[in-house]
């Protein structure tokens, strides 16, 4: 007969230790090199931030158009020689702008304008470079956290649109009687390089966190903070399509007096060109007015937002919009001090600069909207 078990008696023992549970499984799951990959965009990001003051200076300084020829590869190589040299100049002076403002031009002041643009294009070689040795690197050794291969392969297919962008911007002013690329091809090609910033900018914010904390900060998301600074950043990056069209036909240069303008509130023959629409694009005292209200309206709709977002029971996100606000005043002053001096080389350049942190800013004090960083409750209070 069996023995009876006390109801008191482990129905299993084992004296073999047992494993804890594992934890974290979800966070170690397709992390990757998060770290790595971050600071290799950040580096891109550096070098397109370069590459947009590079090109402002390319254009202030009309060098844009000294290479007539788009050689992704060989045009790397810059000319060796008197022989090689006397032939990229030859070719120069076939242009509209030799021929109707530049004609006379020696051969050492042509050299000038040329390293401005070979710089430009060669900075452009080093970006594509970074982007494709780096995602190599990190694919080859699977580092690449999971769902990222696509937003990674984005940038540089971004990237390789900006060069040929950058040749169909380049091509406007070779021919006819034009003696500058076209305004709105600038334009275009500006902004794209605004788009590529801001996901790269985006990419490094989310990798700066993790999967699991980004997961939680969204049941936190201020809806309506991340609305109005999505409407803000929409708003700052026309803003920034019609400074390049300023840029493209120098209209910065033509009206020095602020507030107004020719000493009146609309500049004079706002609408001299036929058809009227082409005003707006080719009419310089027109195009800087409109550069001019917009920036009013993106001010007065910074301010609107900043006391909203100051208000954010989040520290981290109402320090955003506090840094966000002070950005947008300080590229205020510069617009304004910029306009008062005639736009000279170094104030345009540091509009330019202003325009890229103002454009993170916004995009920072919307991550924070969207993605909040966690507090402890007595930070909230």
């Amino acid at each position: 007969m069996a023995q009876k078990r006390s109801i008191f008696e482990e129905v299993a023992s084992d004296d073999t230790p047992k494993a804890a549970p594992k934890t974290g499984l979800i966070e170690k799951r397709g992390r990757g090199a998060r770290k790595g990959i971050r600071a290799w965009l950040m580096v891109i990001f550096a070098l397109v931030m370069m590459m947009i003051a590079v090109g402002g200076l390319t254009r202030l300084t009309d060098s844009g158009l000294s290479i007539t020829e788009w050689k992704p590869v060989t045009g790397a190589v810059p000319p060796m020689g008197d022989a090689a040299w006397t032939a990229e100049f030859e070719k120069y002076q076939q242009i509209p702008e030799y021929q109707l403002q530049n004609e006379g031009m020696s051969l050492s002041e042509f050299k000038s304008i040329y390293w401005w643009e070979w710089g430009h294009r060669q900075l452009g070689r080093v970006i594509g470079m970074v982007w494709f040795l780096g995602y190599a690197g990190f694919a080859l050794a699977r580092k690449v956290p999971t769902g990222w291969h696509k937003r990674l392969i984005f940038i540089g297919a971004l990237g390789g649109l900006q060069g040929a962008i950058g040749w169909w911007m380049v091509s406007s002013g070779l021919e006819g009687t034009r003696l500058d690329v076209a305004s709105y091809r600038l334009a275009t090609h500006l902004g794209l390089a605004f788009i590529i910033l801001g996901f790269i900018a985006w990419f490094v914010f989310l990798l700066g966190r993790t999967e699991p904390d980004l997961m939680q900060a969204r049941r936190a998301t201020d809806k309506k903070l991340f609305g109005m600074s999505t409407g803000m950043l929409h708003f700052a990056f026309l803003q920034i399509i019609l400074g390049a069209l300023v840029a493209g036909i120098d209209a910065g240069r033509g009206y020095t007096d602020w507030p107004l303008m020719g000493g009146q509130v609309l500049p004079p023959d706002p609408f001299y060109i036929t058809p009227i629409w082409r005003n707006f694009f080719e009419n310089p005292a027109l195009v800087q007015f409109v550069h001019r209200v917009m920036g009013y309206l993106l001010v007065i709709y910074g301010i609107v937002l900043w006391s909203k977002g100051r208000k954010s029971a989040n520290r981290t996100t109402a320090g955003a919009f506090n840094l966000m606000a002070a950005v947008l005043f300080l590229q205020l002053v510069l617009g304004i001090v910029t306009v008062l001096n005639g736009a000279p080389l170094h104030l345009g350049i540091a509009h330019q600069i202003g325009a890229v942190a103002l454009f993170v800013a916004i995009l920072r004090a919307r991550f924070l909207s969207f993605y909040p960083k966690p507090q402890s409750v007595r930070e909230g209070l």
